[in-house]
């Protein structure tokens, strides 16, 4: 059970921020974006981010990222290096379910966000963007310009879950360089830009279950897509160019379920999360009072629940010694509100 003196706890802004929200992120919410740099300088060594951002920079200026842009015009905004690392670099575990929701009324996405890093859940905010498609909501910091859990309402909700690293050799860090040195050489979207895509183009569930299914990605991942009708819901486990379907009701974390792929988990305790949320999601409720260990652990920073079908949004964010913002209560579809808690 959740429990935190509220008087302390922030509240989850909700920007409406039209079609140009990765800048509009910057200009509503500068001391969230300078706090959030601040923790990534005392989390990764100066070296690390002046030349990951170089390397960055360079491979998704070499693959025509079609997201580069608002990067280039974030990362001049702030003046501090670092924006092209930190939108290509994830290092996190997740745990998430898709299944119908118990109103009766559609499905609905769980998700449980695990980055060990600091201010992600107190400078969380929930950026309401209009895309060619239609309006979405973004839970998102500023600064980062893609996309990883979001809700398009009567449209779909959608998430991805970091995927295991590849097993080549006995040590891990080989593992890791080797990784690196195969992304610099291969093009595809990263998932999060991906992401970003199905919410500003895909007019429903199967269109973008479409393009997670089939469009190339850099690295691999773990998607999670709910729709508003029945039976709309699944997990895709991907590879850069392969894909496995597991429809609803179906829970993910950060170790492959398809028979045949392996790798090292991401995360702790991936096949217990897993377990626990496919467990848990057909009654968890919006009090949150179902998040306990190891769902809940010193890494969480975001819990969402989304339900496609209504349009309702239940978010909270939490830091290492527990919740960080109060729960918000939303109203997703266009022209929404806050919901009294």
């Amino acid at each position: 059970m959740i429990s935190a003196n509220e008087d302390i706890l922030r509240e989850i802004p909700v920007l409406e921020l039209g079609a140009g929200h990765a800048l509009g992120l910057i200009e509503a919410e500068r001391g969230r974006a300078d706090a959030l740099l601040g923790a990534a300088q005392a989390h990764y060594p100066g070296f690390v981010i002046n030349f990951g951002d170089r390397v960055s920079r360079r491979w998704l200026e070499r693959n025509g990222n079609p997201y580069l842009g608002d990067i280039h015009a974030v990362a001049e905004a702030l003046g501090i290096p670092g924006l092209y690392f930190l939108n290509v670099n994830y290092e996190w575990g997740c745990t998430g379910a898709v299944g119908a929701a118990p109103s009766g009324k559609g499905n609905r996405l769980i998700r449980v966000l695990d980055w060990p890093f600091d201010g992600l859940g107190a400078n969380l905010v929930a950026a309401r963007i209009a895309g060619p498609a239609g309006e979405w909501i973004n839970l998102t910091w500023p600064g980062f310009v893609g996309c990883i859990q979001g809700l398009a309402p009567g449209r779909f909700a959608a998430a991805f879950n970091q995927a295991p690293m590849r097993r080549i050799s006995p040590v891990m860090v080989l593992d890791w360089t080797l990784e690196r040195a195969r992304v610099w050489r291969d093009g595809g979207l990263p998932p999060a830009h991906l992401m970003r895509r199905i919410f500003e183009t895909c007019a429903n569930y199967a269109a973008a279950k479409a393009a997670l299914i089939d469009t190339p990605i850099a690295t691999p991942a773990i998607f999670l897509l709910s729709g508003p009708e029945p039976g709309e819901g699944c997990v895709i486990e991907r590879l850069e160019t392969q894909s496995f379907v597991y429809e609803q009701p179906a829970a993910a974390a950060n170790h492959w379920m398809s028979p045949g792929l392996a790798g090292r988990e991401r995360g702790e305790e991936s096949q217990i999360r897993q377990a626990m949320m496919a467990g848990r999601q057909a009654d968890a409720g919006e009090d949150l009072a179902w998040l306990e260990a190891p769902l809940l652990n010193e890494t969480t920073r975001l819990v969402m629940i989304a339900e496609p079908a209504t349009g309702r949004l239940t978010v909270q964010g939490f830091e290492s010694h527990g919740p960080a913002t109060r729960i918000l209560r939303l109203d997703a579809a266009p022209g929404g509100r806050r919901l009294s808690a």
